[in-house]
């Protein structure tokens, strides 16, 4: 669904990333771990066209993108929950969800059930807003306003940060649920190695700038990739 070659970024005259090459299949959660600092988060806005790459090429579903914008990219069909969350506070539930509308043509802004099957709690606080749900809970509407896209290719920056155990659970399990219905690739930045290893298919390890390790999750020992990413 995804796949990269030769991507470049810089901010200013740092250079970050430097010749990434990734790919990340449908049906399946690609993880992208390493410590902090070595691109993991600009990685993940070069390709939600939240920051401008520099050489490089951007392909989804076999369709090249080309420098990218967030909406183009939104258009495209690639949902980005970031890290930190970025939900609206004082706008409710329902309104911070309709804003993933915006990457939809008129016709198909509805809102789908299965988003409130996914996350209960959002259905019962639907009416309240944003800011006065728990850290837990916004992050949860975070990644149903992405959902409302109905994405090819979900981005996920850090969903356990800050997040409390019981919630973590919750979010899990709604990670393996969308990886079992197999529309989507899901690539997902996590420092939680134990949550990331869960769900894995696929792992890359960063060092500064470039992918120092990639590996199916079946053909490497958890102790291996525990050490390599903690480098």
């Amino acid at each position: 669904m995804l796949e990269i070659r030769g991507l470049t970024l810089k901010y200013g005259q740092s250079q970050i990333l430097r010749g990434i090459d990734l790919t990340a299949r449908a049906g399946e959660v690609t993880v992208v771990m390493g410590t902090n600092g070595v691109g993991k988060t600009s990685l993940l806005k070069a390709i939600a066209g939240r920051h401008p790459y520099g050489k490089g090429t951007i392909m989804l579903d076999g369709k090249p993108l080309d420098h990218l914008s967030a909406h183009a990219a939104a258009q495209a069909g690639i949902a980005y929950v970031p890290q930190g969350r970025e939900i609206f506070p004082l706008l409710t539930v329902a309104e911070n969800l309709e804003c993933g509308f915006a990457g939809l043509p008129r016709a198909d802004r509805t809102m789908p059930e299965r988003i409130f099957e996914l996350f209960p709690v959002l259905h019962e606080m639907r009416h309240r807003r944003g800011g006065d749900l728990s850290g837990g809970q916004q992050q949860q509407l975070a990644i149903a306003r992405a959902l409302i896209l109905r994405p090819k290719l979900l981005l996920l920056d850090e969903p356990t940060e800050g997040i409390q155990p019981n919630i973590i659970q919750q979010i899990g399990r709604v990670i393996a649920r969308l990886r079992e219905e197999g529309g989507m690739a899901i690539l997902l930045v996590e420092q939680y190695f134990d949550f990331a290893y869960d769900l894995a298919d696929e792992f890359f390890a960063m060092q500064p700038g470039r992918v120092s390790l990639n590996v199916r999750k079946a053909e490497a020992r958890r102790e291996d990739l525990l050490g390599h990413v903690s480098i």
